[in-house]
């Protein structure tokens, strides 16, 4: 994937802002997909500048997927976006493939400072788990209690002992941290979210 051109959309305030948060959506999981369009939509209305960073995936490069490439190349994304900005407040909000870029980006030092948040991160993958373990970065962690896909027992006890992390765990909460029959309950647990995201 490396080199690959990822397009970006930046969402700019009226007035200069020095805040800017960067959105790293899933692979299947877009920008407009419910968590992120309302995490979107709480950054705006805070005063930040909002970046989508747009990749998507076929099932072949999935399988194929260079994270060091990736996140270069999610990198090179948001370099071009802000190429002329002067942000100095940074989040970064990943969801699902996004926290295998996160978990580089976090080395930059452009995000030394910057919070971080990780939804249903990839815990299974070591570079992700490790990035979470050894992160100086102020972070915020959402994962599903069914998200048999990430969810690890063990590792998540071990996040649980870092003391920059904030975690919260979505009961009966999937993939998507959405219930599998429950529409109403699911909208619950997204404005439960927004909200520790709000906080945050």
């Amino acid at each position: 994937m490396s080199n690959k051109v990822i397009p970006f959309r930046l969402i700019e305030q009226k007035e200069d802002t020095n805040g800017l948060v960067i959105v790293l959506p899933g692979a299947g999981y877009t920008t407009q997909a419910p968590l992120l369009y309302y995490t979107t939509g709480a950054f705006y209305n805070k005063g930040f500048d909002v970046l989508h960073i747009n990749y998507s995936f076929s099932g072949q490069e999935l399988t194929s997927l260079n994270e060091r490439d990736f996140a270069k190349d999610v990198l090179f994304a948001i370099n071009s976006a802000i190429n002329d900005k002067k942000y100095s407040n940074y989040y970064i909000v990943a969801k699902s493939i996004g926290t295998k870029a996160l978990s580089y980006l976090i080395d930059h030092p452009m995000f030394k400072d910057a919070k971080v948040v990780w939804l249903t991160p990839l815990l299974q993958n070591d570079a992700v788990f490790n990035a979470m373990v050894n992160s100086n970065n102020k972070g915020l962690c959402v994962i599903g209690e069914k998200d048999y896909f990430c969810f690890i027992e063990e590792r998540f006890e071990k996040l649980k002992t870092i003391p920059n992390l904030t975690f919260h765990v979505v009961e009966e909460g999937n993939h998507s941290l959405e219930l599998e029959n429950d529409p109403i309950k699911s909208i619950e647990i997204l404005k439960n979210v927004i909200s520790y995201l709000n906080e945050f």
